[in-house]
């Protein structure tokens, strides 16, 4: 019994030692605190912090911030933020607004500094080295807050993309201050550490950007069955990137957000991937490594004394100025609105990972006293705090302010319940339609995307039907694990092509995901003028597909449309479903075409900046685009039909000549819906399909 009291004693003592129990705690506290906070409208981020004060060795002394456990999960939740920083930005908004991601970059590492070194030197009558290393210390931000924007679907705002893109350059730069600084302090500027370190820059990106890309795109393929190694690679991935990222002497952090950038493209934003990557973190990693930011809390050293409590007001008064200045500038210098200008200030404001390095640095190195280190770590806690709050209240209002933006009338018809109906001729060789469909899909709406089989009717009817929508389930699963709604649609008729045209009719489908003629598909048996046939009987807006590699492998889009496509009613959708395909891909979109039909392609707000155009006037011989066509590419054509204004009677039968003329790309020729929903009705005789079709 005496055995049993002192093993249970020794199981509780304090700190916890037992690997299992550290581990409970922690899940409790990730469990329960955001839930009790919530009914205080108070962000879970300051919940897991506060929690982790409590718990620390500086509270109640339950877990130990060095050990090994909490640690490793502490440091996977940090470099967790940054992956997922680098993965969910939208590079091509990134690359279109770059120079504001260097100027932001700028504003928040110089105008800090500049803030904090006279505060530092004249005001606490600190030394210039420990002055300037302060100083570079409010320079420095943690995105603890990026949780925040992602969770409330803002992430892909123009404001969060420059602040991401501010991050690593000024974090970059801070911790090459460090380095220089610490050359200094012992006894000279070391030439040779910034050969080194241009070097081991130089050695890094070349393995992040061209080997790492080239490999997973291999993986990827060759492990297409086996999902779970996917994300399992993707880890493998980002951890081998930060120890890269060590080995030349730059902070693990760098290597992370690298990572994400090398693998945006290949990860669509709304793949199943992808949301077991955030599942993951948001409800693991990142957690965890929040709750470790608050055991570094000293709550304690307030009443150390008036020099410990005013330097640590100080400190955190300057750095939330230095970010809100930088934050207001860059505001004014590119017209932001004040929310955006909040979402800003409060994803650059947290002080952290980075923070607490230079600072623990400079202090071993003698260069810092007590007063800076204690003060660092209750701003670490306040400014983390005010990050949130700020981040919480600023992105909520710009989510509000995006869903009550003002829609035309074709968005409304188009997107509020938008539905898509993909006919799948052969269970066993869906190919790559459905994925294309989530992928396209608007997120808004409410209804699913329904998966479409139509057997022959005869007495094998019932057993057909039973067989399809089991071949189906492992799709349904993979779009469940995106958080995508799909239903299996079956019917029965004497022709495929009847049964799909009915269909969308019952459904009120908006688009249509067909296979490519002769190749894949309902429409495989069907040649020419019948496939011209059955588009004019769906009046829907018709996306035939033959997707010849990966989505993911693709460089960049082209549309290639003929003159006056602008004026069809279906224009405005399949002009949007190309751009969300272009995001979720992260690739460019190139359009040949009309210059009046660029000019309105241009103008618009939310797709424009995504494109680039090149005139094409030869419509004599429309396939003649492929001088612009590279290795690569996906091929996206846009016809109509005769009697309709974009008609052009040379891009008849156009599957079967694109067939022949770009057999090894991916290729989509898109027929827009172009009668309204009253000439449907009105011509109902026009939607029978014989049955010898």
């Amino acid at each position: 019994m005496n055995d049993f009291f002192s093993d249970m004693t020794h199981e509780f003592a304090l700190p916890f030692t037992n690997p299992v129990l550290i581990f409970a705690v922690l899940l409790a506290i990730v469990l329960l605190a955001p839930l009790l906070l919530k009914r205080f409208n108070v962000p879970s981020i300051i919940g897991l912090i506060v929690a982790g004060v409590i718990i620390g060795p500086f509270g109640l002394n339950l877990v130990d911030n060095n050990h090994q456990g909490v640690s490793m999960f502490s440091t996977i939740g940090l470099l967790y933020i940054m992956f997922i920083a680098g993965l969910e930005l939208d590079l091509n908004e990134f690359i279109s607004n770059k120079n504001k991601s260097l100027v932001f970059g700028l504003f928040t590492f110089i105008l800090p500094l500049s803030v904090g070194f006279p505060v530092c030197y004249y005001l606490l009558g600190y030394d210039l080295s420990a002055s300037f290393l302060t100083a570079s210390m409010f320079a420095t931000h943690t995105l603890v807050t990026y949780p925040i924007v992602s969770r409330m679907g803002v992430a892909k705002n123009q404001a969060v993309a420059i602040t991401v893109g501010g991050t690593i350059l000024t974090d970059t730069a801070v911790l090459i201050i460090l380095a220089l600084v610490l050359s200094g302090n012992d006894g000279g500027l070391d030439l040779a550490f910034l050969v080194r370190l241009l070097i081991s820059l130089v050695a890094f990106s070349s393995i992040v950007f061209l080997l790492i890309p080239r490999i997973t795109r291999w993986f990827f393929q060759q492990a297409e069955g086996e999902k779970y190694l996917h994300y399992i690679f993707v880890l493998f991935v980002v951890f081998f990137c930060g120890f890269l990222a060590e080995l030349g002497g730059i902070e693990p952090i760098i290597g992370a957000f690298a990572a994400g950038l090398a693998l945006n493209r290949l990860i669509p934003h709304s793949s199943a991937l992808m949301n077991r990557i955030e599942f993951f973190g948001n409800s693991l990693f990142i957690p965890i490594f929040l709750i470790s930011v608050g055991m570094l809390v000293d709550v304690s050293v307030v009443f150390d004394g008036p020099a410990t409590l005013l330097i640590a007001l100080t400190l955190t008064v300057t750095a939330i100025a230095g970010k809100w200045v930088a934050a207001f500038f860059t505001q004014v210098i590119f017209k932001y609105s004040a929310i955006q200008r909040n979402i800003i200030f409060g994803l650059s404001s947290s002080h952290a990972a980075a923070t607490i390095a230079v600072i623990i640095v400079g202090y071993n190195a003698g260069i810092l006293d007590e007063y800076i280190l204690n003060g660092t770590i209750i701003l670490i806690l306040l400014t983390c705090i005010v990050a949130s709050l700020v981040t919480q209240k600023s992105a909520k209002e710009l989510a509000i302010s995006q869903e009550n933006a003002p829609l035309s009338d074709s968005d409304l018809g188009a997107f509020a319940q938008e539905k898509i109906l993909v006919p799948i001729a052969n269970p066993s060789n869906i190919g790559h339609h459905v994925e294309l469909a989530l992928l396209m899909k608007d997120r808004q709406s409410v209804n699913s995307v329904s998966l479409l089989g139509v057997v022959p009717n005869n007495e094998e009817a019932e057993k057909n039907i039973v067989s399809f929508r089991k071949q189906l389930e492992e799709f349904v699963q993979n779009a469940v694990a995106a958080d995508i709604d799909v239903d299996i649609v079956t019917t029965i008729d004497h022709n495929a092509a009847s049964g799909i045209v009915r269909t969308a009719r019952e459904l009120m489908c908006d688009i249509v995901i067909l296979g490519w003629p002769g190749k894949t598909g309902m429409l495989e048996k069907l040649l020419g003028d019948k496939v011209d046939l059955i588009i004019k009987n769906i009046d829907r807006n018709m996306f035939i597909c033959h997707i010849e590699h990966e989505l993911f492998t693709h460089k960049r889009i082209v549309v290639v449309s003929p003159p006056l496509v602008e004026r069809e009613i279906g224009f405005d959708l399949w002009l949007q479903k190309v751009v969300e395909l272009s995001k979720e891909l992260s690739v460019p979109i190139l359009h040949l075409g009309h210059p009046d039909t660029q000019a309105v392609i241009a103008a618009k707000k939310n797709s424009g900046s995504l494109f680039s155009f090149k005139t094409f006037v030869d419509w004599h011989d429309p396939l003649s685009c492929g001088d612009h066509i590279r290795e690569g590419d996906m091929i996206i054509f846009v016809s109509a039909h005769q009697g309709y204004l974009s008609h052009m009677s040379i891009l008849d039968n156009l599957p079967t000549r694109l067939e022949e003329r770009f057999p090894h790309h991916s290729r989509i020729v898109i027929y827009p819906k172009q009668r309204t929903m009253r000439g449907l009705l009105e011509s109902d005789d026009s939607l029978f399909v014989p049955s010898n079709f």
